[in-house]
């Protein structure tokens, strides 16, 4: 149980704190990930919300200590001529789990929804199709046995100012900010009212948008992992401590003389020598 002594004078959860309330859900996570392999189970996490709002900080720390060929992210660009002829759930559909996997969406096929809605790269017969079929198929989704969860990562307009500004001044973050970006900032009421009519339609009972509080980062992630490992009943299957063999000996072996390799320069501490 996390005591008020853990919070600094702002209500944010101390950084010692954190950490060690993230390491210990990335513990259970492994576990999560083990139980997913075993069972065959179909995991497909679906992130969305506003620009800034920290969903890729989220799906970094699920992932951290996990085993990219069980879990993996799925961070889809601008379609392909070819895909912009397919069915709209298509190319989404080619990278959702098969047996024994967990497929995060680092935003999904609900950009039609939003970017495209709002932006205008879409005709109103397609956003209006969508609306009619997303239900459908994700109800499908569910009837063949996939498990479906849907996060919307929901921030204030002014932590979202205060965060673009931060990306701006920082030359490490500034990739992060892109036009498509920079125009929904200016578009913040179109894009609420896209959310709005998104949420009536899709927020259905065998697939629910699960809201994830994001002003303060470190929050949204503790509590979006903790929530994510709630739906998903598992056990512990790590594997026992394992007896190593012995290293086989050096016998005749004899390494090859190391100046007749290209080193990389040691800009950095200093490459082996022959003894």
């Amino acid at each position: 149980m996390v005591s008020l002594d853990h919070y600094n004078d702002k209500g944010v959860l101390k950084k010692k704190r954190y950490e060690h309330e993230l390491d210990r859900l990335q513990e259970e996570l492994v576990k999560l990930q083990h139980w997913i392999e075993e069972e065959g189970l179909k995991v497909c996490v679906v992130f969305e919300g506003r620009d800034a709002a920290g969903k890729g900080g989220v799906i970094k720390r699920i992932t951290r200590r996990l085993n990219p060929r069980v879990v993996r992210i799925e961070a889809l660009g601008k379609p392909t001529e070819r895909e912009q002829g397919q069915w709209y759930f298509q190319r989404y559909a080619e990278r959702l789990p098969t047996e024994g996997e967990m497929v995060l969406f680092d935003r999904s096929w609900y950009n039609r929804a939003g970017v495209e809605r709002v932006m205008g790269f879409c005709t109103d017969a397609e956003y209006e199709e969508f609306l009619r079929t997303c239900p459908e198929f994700e109800r499908m989704l569910v009837r063949s046995g996939m498990i479906l969860i849907k996060y919307w990562f929901s921030i204030s307009d002014e932590v979202q100012e205060k965060r673009f500004r931060k990306r701006n001044q920082d030359p490490k973050r500034r990739w992060k900010l892109s036009p498509m970006d920079l125009e929904a900032r200016a578009r913040w009421v179109e894009y609420s009212r896209a959310k709005d009519e998104m949420f009536e339609h899709t927020d259905i009972e065998e697939a629910p948008w699960y809201v994830v509080h994001a002003d303060v980062k470190k929050h949204a992630r503790l509590n979006c992992i903790t929530h994510l490992l709630d739906r998903i009943p598992y056990e512990d299957l790590t594997p026992d401590p394992i007896e190593l063999p012995p290293r086989e000996e050096r016998g005749s072996y004899e390494r090859p003389p190391i100046d007749e390799q290209e080193w990389i320069p040691a800009v950095y501490g200093s490459n082996p020598v022959d003894d």
